[in-house]
């Protein structure tokens, strides 16, 4: 390890409060690997649940590891092996690695990861000298078969009700790791690709739930103000959506809704606020807390400063528009997704015009400097004419607020265990002419507008509705560009055309060895609902 290499870590624990440091006698070595940015990995409520879940069992010390920052995508290879931050370990010490993957595009990091490390990337070429690799989050849980040939385990859903028997099944990997594996092989929930028992054929995985959030607390184990939430505590204050828009991949795969109560909320806000002024409130709608207004008036009453993960505005919280006003959050988020009521119609999002207008004209009245509106580009069924209703909405939301509008503009993918699950994706050259469009209207009326690469949602959607014949593309893949990727697959033979194309009702897609919350037969009927704009029928899970 360089000197250099050192500083770097040792200046950012230095930031830290909160680590873990732990010695190794006696424990079950753990890295964290988190395959992007510590920027990012640290902003990942996921990854302070897992880091404080596993330091919390006296046999296991768990410490962290994160990409390297480098242009986007290129790779610069490490002559040296990613170290961790507690003990400046390098990652190949460790017997098990756990991957906290959130994104699709991540999965390039992950193999980088373990070439800089020097660990065989496909399953097959390791043996009981490496590392036992086992991974989780929204992306995999939902379609984890473009890594099946790299990763030994695959967690599908929530770890929380399994985290007990998986850690004791890790623990065997300090005496042989086909051991590990078979005591991986009968825990529910695991999908172990390459363990000849569990082959895809022979068992289907149950997606798993933890019921009772109160029961595990899940917020910011360390504060750092190297992060997108600087020195802010985070809280996860529910899980799931009950709202069912039909493009939703959390919205669907985190069924069902559920709450954490407002004790168990402000029991963990009183024991960030010994180090910090700033909560964060997380969920997938924060403002669909059954108890949300109360909850706001309480944290403010503790002096704590309130953020908020995303709103809904049908109807708009005003106690907690007011609570993150006096707690001086300066922007306020609303997310319509679509610009024309039809359109919502068809992603089934219960939000009107009105819902929107009047979330705008409660930002100006409680002074927010800026409001962000979220839409899709791309949606099923989208036309031209619904990105002149979307130029409109931003136009009427400018006109009721005075200060600063940013327009969010996102490509939108087909995500698998959704409705749309089978529809072919929108081919970039439309996503691109329609973008172009919002933005060349909206500028010239001051309005500025962001927008995501409908190149690099192609890359998106392959790795979220592929196979494992992707595998060998992402190994083939050292410098990542939609032009790169492209080839890639072709030395795979594959294609994009081929891969975000419509799928045939009679194929069987490759995630259909997982059991999700909801029947593939819903989401065949809520895809032909979306074609009628009919209203949401009751679904499974609620």
């Amino acid at each position: 390890m360089s000197r250099q290499q050192i500083t770097d870590l040792a200046r950012i624990l230095g930031r830290e409060r909160g680590t873990i440091h732990k010695d190794w006698g006696g424990r079950l070595p753990i890295a964290l690997a988190f395959p992007n940015t510590y920027y990012l990995g640290m902003s990942s409520l996921a990854l302070h649940s897992l880091y404080g879940l596993w330091n919390a069992r006296q046999d296991v010390v768990c410490e962290r590891v994160f990409s390297t920052p480098s242009s986007r995508g290129r790779h610069q290879r490490n002559t040296e092996s990613p170290l961790t931050l507690e003990s400046n370990s390098p990652l190949d010490y460790f017997p098990v690695i756990a991957f906290s993957v959130s994104y699709e595009m991540d999965y390039f990091n992950l193999v980088y990861l373990l070439r800089d490390a020097g660990i065989p990337v496909l399953a097959a070429d390791r043996d009981d000298s490496h590392p036992l690799l086992i991974a989780g989050g929204p992306a995999l849980s939902a379609n984890p078969e473009p890594l099946a040939l790299i990763l030994d385990a695959v967690v599908i859903g929530e770890i929380e009700p399994i985290f007990e028997p998986l850690t004791d099944a890790l623990q065997l990997m300090a005496e042989d790791r086909e051991q590990a594996l078979s005591a991986l092989s009968h825990i529910p929930g695991l999908y172990l690709p390459n363990y000849e028992p569990q082959s895809p054929d022979q068992k289907v995985i149950a997606r798993q739930v933890l019921r009772d959030l109160d029961a595990c607390p899940s917020h910011s184990v360390i504060l750092t103000p190297d992060t997108e939430f600087a020195d802010m505590g985070l809280i996860e204050i529910a899980r799931g959506c009950g709202r069912g828009c039909r493009f939703c991949l959390a919205g669907y795969t985190y069924r069902p809704a559920r709450q954490r109560s407002v004790e168990a909320i402000l029991a963990q806000s009183r024991r960030l606020l010994r180090d910090t002024k700033r909560i964060g409130l997380v969920s997938a709608a924060v403002s669909d807390h059954q108890q949300i207004d109360l909850l706001a008036v309480q944290l403010r009453e503790l002096g704590a400063r309130i953020s908020v993960s995303s709103m809904r505005v049908d109807p708009v919280s005003e106690p907690l528009v007011q609570a993150l006003a006096d707690s001086g959050t300066r922007t306020l988020t609303i997310a319509p997704e679509a610009g024309s009521q039809r359109l919502r119609e068809v992603i089934n999002k219960d939000q009107t015009e009105e819902h929107v207008l009047h979330a705008t004209e409660l930002a100006a009245h409680h002074g927010f400097e800026q409001i962000k509106l979220y839409f899709m580009v791309g949606l099923p069924t989208e036309t031209e004419d619904d990105m002149v209703c979307l130029v409109d909405l931003a136009l009427s939301c400018a006109a009721r607020f005075p200060r600063k509008v940013t327009v969010n503009l996102t490509p939108f993918v087909p995500k698998a265990h959704t409705p749309f699950q089978r529809l072919a994706q929108t081919p970039a050259k439309t996503m691109k002419r329609r973008i172009s469009y919002v933005e060349r209207v909206l500028r010239k009326r001051g309005i500025a507008v962001k927008s995501e690469s409908p190149a690099w949602a192609e890359i998106q959607g392959t790795l979220a509705r592929g196979d494992r014949r992707l595998t060998q593309a992402i190994l083939a893949t050292d410098r990542l560009t939609p032009s790169a990727w492209r080839q890639s697959l072709s030395k795979s033979d594959l294609s994009l055309e081929e891969l975000l194309g419509q799928r045939a009702d009679a194929e069987t897609l490759p995630w259909a060895m997982i059991l999700g919350s909801v029947p593939p037969e819903y989401l065949d009927r809520e895809a032909a609902r979306s074609r009628t704009t009919e209203p949401l029928s009751p679904a499974p899970g609620y």
